[in-house]
């Protein structure tokens, strides 16, 4: 078999641990692609290291898309850029009472974390002091933890985020640096690097991912992984593209479900202590293929309704999270 590798030997490697090298990552993603029966015993030893290493605590969490649309950003992937002709819904900020009372379900609803979502390049000014007063309101008038998705912000923002309430900051990397510039023009990857730095000497954690089946190739997804392992990311959203109407990449054809969870078990080999964190994208595949995802190495979600796609079942997957939690 060409580009032979012993799974057991860099799990146990990983388990032990170790870090795996980009090049030992690309022998794991040719054997399997070599040997389709070697893609089981990549499961089981990804469901092993996330079982070791990642615990058994589920982290879900939720979003509210607290405003939509009019990006001026050109992302090829989204339907909020006003670059690009879709039919997503347009409108400002959200009010105090609206978010209040999406997090409240949230919370009702058993969610760990809740995180106000905007488009844009970054909010203005006084939209930033709207969403650190909404931070505030949400700390006095519920218990759920809180995280925000607000574009390229500074240390500065990012510091009167956390003094409000905010404890994660999210800012996907997308994809990996070398396919960036071919998806996005607007702003660079390098400026994402930086928001996250910048979050991360303000105080909090940091969530960043990004999305595959964008037309990237294999490497380039583990390239995207050796990234968010040098910036030492707790929470790893891995995105699954849902090619939308008016997008550049609306005939994008879809990755198989053995493409996904093969990248799912090369997340959870690179970044074995990370909440994988399966987010955008899903709701077009099944249950079946959701209790595959979690066996592979996701022990994160985000829940319910995403930003411009439909959401999940949240009851039927909390069903299985349960089941496979036990």
């Amino acid at each position: 078999m060409k580009n032979a590798v012993n799974i057991d030997e860099l799990r146990d490697k990983v388990l032990a641990g170790g870090v795996i090298s980009p090049e030992e990552a690309g022998r794991l993603a040719a054997v399997v692609e070599d040997d389709k029966e070697a893609g089981a015993a990549l499961f089981e030893a990804s469901h092993c290291i996330t079982e070791k290493m990642a615990g058994r605590d589920f982290d879900m969490c939720s979003i509210v898309n607290a405003k939509s649309g009019l990006c001026p950003e050109n992302c090829s992937w989204c339907a909020q850029s006003a670059h690009h002709r879709t039919n997503v819904s347009v409108y400002g900020l959200i009010s105090e009472e609206k978010c209040v009372e999406s997090a409240r379900e949230s919370e009702a609803a058993g969610f760990k974390r809740f995180s106000i979502v905007t488009s844009g390049r970054k909010p203005t000014r006084r939209e930033l002091e709207r969403i650190c007063s909404m931070s505030e309101s949400l700390k006095r008038k519920t218990g759920i933890s809180l995280c925000a998705s607000l574009g390229l912000l500074d240390r500065e923002e990012l510091s009167a985020l956390k003094q409000s309430g905010i404890s994660r900051y999210h800012c996907n990397l997308e994809t990996s640096a070398s396919y960036f510039g071919k998806l996005c023009t607007t702003h660079t990857q390098q400026q994402k690097l930086e928001t996250l730095r910048a979050a991360a000497e303000a105080g909090l954690e940091v969530c960043s991912g990004g999305i595959i089946g964008m037309g990237e190739t294999m490497e380039q997804r583990l390239e995207l992984a050796f990234e968010l392992r040098d910036l030492n990311v707790a929470s790893i959203p891995i995105n699954i593209l849902h090619p939308i109407k008016g997008t550049p990449l609306a005939g994008q054809a879809p990755l198989t479900e053995e493409e996904i969870l093969v990248t799912i078990a090369l997340f959870r080999f690179i970044n074995p202590r990370a909440y994988l964190r399966l987010a955008g994208g899903r709701s077009s595949l099944n249950l079946s293929f959701f209790e595959k995802a979690l066996y592979a190495g996701i022990n994160a979600a985000i829940m319910g309704a995403m930003l411009t796609t439909a959401g999940t079942d949240v009851k039927d997957e909390v069903k299985l999270i349960e089941k496979s939690y036990r």
